[in-house]
This record gives structure tokens, C-alpha cells and sequence, in this order.
């Protein structure tokens, strides 16, 4: 009786797997081959850190079609590469695709009701409103305002790496990018002087670094919300499980100090400020009950963890390459020294008309851009132009931004790193909707300007005072995603050799 019950169950239970994987083949739909029980999930999740792989594969596999179907355990994924399907979602008919993936992180613990209140997470009207209440803060005027700060962190950083290139015969540039850019959001956002440079032990970038070693613990909580997330909810009843690592606490207990002495009438007009003044003079009359205090400390503590890794892994590759391509790199270092000339020095004019250091920094994007895909979710039906597929509300879409940034359709020879792509002559031989390292369409990054400006402000200043090589031992460089996020696996050791004028 037991083993006819067992035969029964499992009968069941292939039929039940059975009818949910002919989702997308009973649409017309490719997809390849299945793992019972986890789809595709498992190869994204725990194969390895290196989740663009399995996209790539498919990518190349299916590439003469314009999609294929995958499968997060039991919930069908369509993943689009086709740039006229891309710009349609994305862009023209992003009304019915205005949302990302829902996270339902309503645990009780205090840092994943924070996670909610973030722009990235909103969805719907919410979502639009709050994004139009922010968007003022990072105008070019508003960001302009923060170029002098961004200069002296600059400064310290070329100072600290010249002294360790003295004492050392190697820099980890990575860490010292990561320092750089923690110190620049702690200054430009809240007014805060960390100065992790030359203090080794500050808590701001451990803090940060910690947040983003992922541990198998952290992977499994991400892997159940986002393929079981009933079981996940159910399971944080039960037990006292966060998303969000302890270390965010840090961030949200500093920030929460730092909105409590604006209150008392300090003012040094950040982020934190700008966003306060947003929150009093917008035309939204419901733009303080979307901006109030939790909202602000959600805001903020964004700021942060998608600023600090995002900018100091793009340094990270940037210089890296710079420093493999030694022809390039010497190539933007004389264009930094005619805009010093014309300009007197480095300068907000100068930095954003530097038509090679902008190529540079884009060409770094393209082979390494910080999300190896997009996602949208349909919030209403619709029919995907040029196809009979009919997607429904809650359908999610991704993009292989990692695969369509190298696809030699696009990209003549896509390993190389050819700058001269990004010169202002040659972006009309780039296809649209093929290069989008910060998304595109209403809900690209908001923060995308500020963080290419730091970007150059550091590379700049750098190059100016040394001369990059790769550190012997050390001429490749592997990727890996933390937290959704491409990073240089370890770090990025380069020799700094002082320029003799």
C-alpha cells in the first residue's frame, strides 16, 4: 500500500511538473532542455557566480530566433534579445510593462520594510510618482554642485594609490575604488567625512564589502523568495529571516541619525537635502506621504549600496583595460592633458565634453556592464510585435544584456576593447537597444549621470599622474555577480608608475 501511495505521488507530481513546463512550448516558444523540480533556476542560481554564462549559452544556441522560455522552478521566464522587441517593451509600450520583478519581503524585520520603500522595488503608480519627486535631485545643475567634492575625493585617492605604488610593487585598485567611491557617496549624500582611504579600519566600505560577499545562505533566502516566495513568507513566520544582510543596519541606523539633525536645522545641501527639498516642493500632493521618513532613509541606503559597487567596479575594469591597452590608455591621457590646458584644469566642462574618456568608460560598459540582464514584468496583456505570443499580467521578461553586448553581429570583434565604438562619429553605427548598461527607457538608472561623472573624475585624475600596467601574475581578469551586481572576482592589481613631466 505504501509503495502504490509513493507511485501515486510521484505520478502526480511528474503530471503537475509536466503541465507547467509545456507553458512556453504550447505558445511556440523554444526552451531549452528542463531539470524536473528546478527548470533552469538551478543553473542561474548554483551552478556558479557567474550567471551570464547560462544565458550566453542559450543566447548562441537560439540566437537566429528572437527568444527562448526558461523556468525559475515553476514560473515561465521569456528571455528576449530581439532589439525591436526590446525597444517595444522597454520603451514604446512601456505602459504595459511599467513594473521589475515584485519582491514581497514583508518579513517584520525592520531593513526589509526599508527594501520596500526603495524606487527600485515600487511599482506602479507609486513608482511613477516617486521617481518624478527624485528626479529633480539629479539634474545636471544638482550634480554640477557636487564636482568640487568629487574632485578632493579624487585627489585623496591618487595620493594614497602614488604613496602605495612607492611602498609596494602592486596596488589593489579595486579596493582603493571601493574606498573612493564610499567616501564620495558619504560626502555628496549626507555630508558625512569617512575618509576610508587612509583609515583602514572605517566601518562605511567594510560594511558595504561585507554586504556584498554573498555566503550560501544569503543565495538560498534570495533563491527561495524569488522561486517559492509563499514557502519563503511562510518560513520567516516561523523563523527570524531578513533578506538583507545584518550589515544594512549600519546603514540604516546612520542615516537615521543624519535625517534627525536636518530636522534640528542642519543643512549642507546633498543628496539627503535635495531630496528633502523635493519632498516640500513638489506638485504631488501626495509627495510626502511617498517621501516621508522611512521612504527618505529607503532612498538613501539605495544610494548607497547601488552606488558604492556599481562605480568602483566599472573603475575596476576601466583601468584594468586601460592598463592591457597601453595604445588607448596613452591616447586618453593626452586628451586629459589638452583639457587641462584649454581649461587650466580638470573641470566639469572639460570632463563632460571629453569625447575619448566617455568612449573609454562605455566600452568598459559594454564588456562588463553592472547587470548581466533587465527584467520587466507585464502588468497587462499584450502581443508581442511581429509574433502571435500573447503575454499575461505577472509574465516576467528578461534581457541578456551581457550576451547582447558581445554579439558579433553587433560588435565587430566583441572581445577587443575598441573605444573608438563610443566616438561621437561612430555611435550612429551602433544599433539601437544593443548597448544598455544602465537600462533604458522611464525606468533606466536614475543615478546614471552622477555615477559616470565620478567615474571620470577618478580616472582622469589618475591617469594623469601614472602609468597603468597590469602587475606580473596578474594579466586576466575574471568576473563574478554578487547581489545581482558584475565585479571583478578578486582584485585588480595594478602597477602605478609616476608620470615624469
Amino acid at each position: 500500500m505504501a509503495l502504490e501511495l509513493l507511485l501515486l505521488l510521484a505520478l502526480a507530481l511528474w503530471l503537475y511538473f509536466r503541465v507547467h513546463y509545456q507553458y512556453w512550448t504550447s505558445k511556440g516558444v523554444i526552451t531549452p532542455p528542463i531539470t524536473p523540480l528546478l527548470g533552469h533556476f538551478h543553473k542561474v542560481f548554483f551552478v556558479n557566480r557567474e550567471a551570464w554564462v547560462f544565458y550566453s549559452e542559450i543566447y548562441n544556441k537560439y540566437r537566429s530566433s528572437s527568444m527562448c522560455g526558461i523556468y525559475e522552478v515553476l514560473k515561465p521566464v521569456l528571455v528576449v534579445w530581439d532589439p525591436e522587441i526590446i525597444r517595444h517593451v522597454f520603451v514604446k509600450d512601456f505602459d504595459h510593462f511599467t513594473d521589475r520583478r515584485p519582491f514581497d519581503m514583508n518579513t517584520g524585520n525592520k531593513r526589509d520594510k526599508i527594501a520596500m520603500e526603495m524606487l527600485s522595488l515600487k511599482q506602479g503608480a507609486e513608482w511613477k510618482s516617486l521617481r518624478a519627486i527624485m528626479t529633480p535631485t539629479f539634474t545636471s545643475g544638482k550634480i554640477k554642485s557636487m564636482f568640487p567634492l568629487v574632485c578632493d575625493k579624487a585627489d585623496a585617492l591618487v595620493k594614497y594609490s602614488m604613496r602605495q605604488a612607492s611602498e609596494n610593487p602592486h596596488v589593489d585598485m579595486k579596493r582603493n575604488f571601493g574606498r573612493y567611491t564610499m567616501d564620495t557617496i558619504a560626502s555628496c549624500a549626507f555630508g558625512i567625512e569617512c575618509n576610508s582611504l587612509v583609515n583602514e579600519n572605517d566601518e562605511f566600505p567594510r560594511k558595504a564589502e561585507i554586504f556584498f560577499s554573498s555566503s550560501f545562505t544569503g543565495l538560498i533566502k534570495v533563491a527561495l523568495l524569488i522561486s517559492m516566495p509563499a514557502v519563503f513568507k511562510q518560513l520567516a513566520k516561523w523563523f527570524p529571516l531578513s533578506v538583507n544582510p545584518p550589515e544594512t543596519d549600519f546603514f540604516i541606523n546612520v542615516i537615521e541619525k543624519t535625517v534627525a539633525a536636518r530636522r534640528a536645522g542642519e543643512k549642507r545641501g546633498d543628496f539627503l537635502d535635495l531630496l528633502l527639498e523635493a519632498r516640500e516642493s513638489s506638485d504631488n500632493p501626495d509627495s510626502k506621504n511617498l517621501l516621508n521618513d522611512l521612504s527618505l532613509i529607503a532612498q538613501s541606503v539605495l544610494f548607497i549600496v547601488a552606488g558604492y559597487d556599481t562605480t568602483a567596479s566599472l573603475l575596476a575594469f576601466s583601468s584594468f583595460l586601460l592598463a592591457k591597452n597601453k595604445d588607448q590608455q596613452e591616447r586618453l591621457r593626452e586628451e586629459m592633458r589638452q583639457m587641462v590646458e584649454e581649461h587650466g584644469d580638470i573641470t566639469y566642462q572639460g570632463i563632460m565634453e571629453a569625447k575619448l574618456l566617455d568612449a573609454c568608460l562605455q566600452e568598459s560598459l559594454r564588456l562588463y556592464p553592472p547587470a548581466f540582464h533587465l527584467e520587466r514584468c507585464c502588468t497587462k496583456r499584450y502581443t508581442l510585435p511581429g509574433t502571435q505570443l500573447e503575454l499575461r499580467p505577472g509574465d516576467l521578461i528578461q534581457v541578456p544584456v551581457w550576451s547582447l553586448h558581445r554579439d558579433p553581429r553587433y560588435w565587430p570583434n566583441p572581445e577587443a576593447f575598441i573605444p573608438d565604438r563610443f566616438l561621437p562619429e561612430n555611435k550612429k553605427d551602433i544599433h539601437p537597444y544593443t548597448h544598455m548598461p544602465f537600462g533604458t527607457g522611464p525606468r533606466n538608472c536614475i543615478a546614471m549621470r552622477f555615477g559616470l561623472m565620478e567615474a571620470k573624475v577618478a580616472l582622469a585624475k589618475l591617469l594623469l599622474e601614472a602609468e597603468l600596467e597590469p602587475a606580473p601574475g596578474y594579466e586576466e581578469l575574471a568576473a563574478q555577480t554578487t547581489r545581482g551586481v558584475m565585479r571583478p572576482k578578486a582584485g585588480v592589481l595594478l602597477k602605478l608608475k609616476p608620470i615624469k613631466e
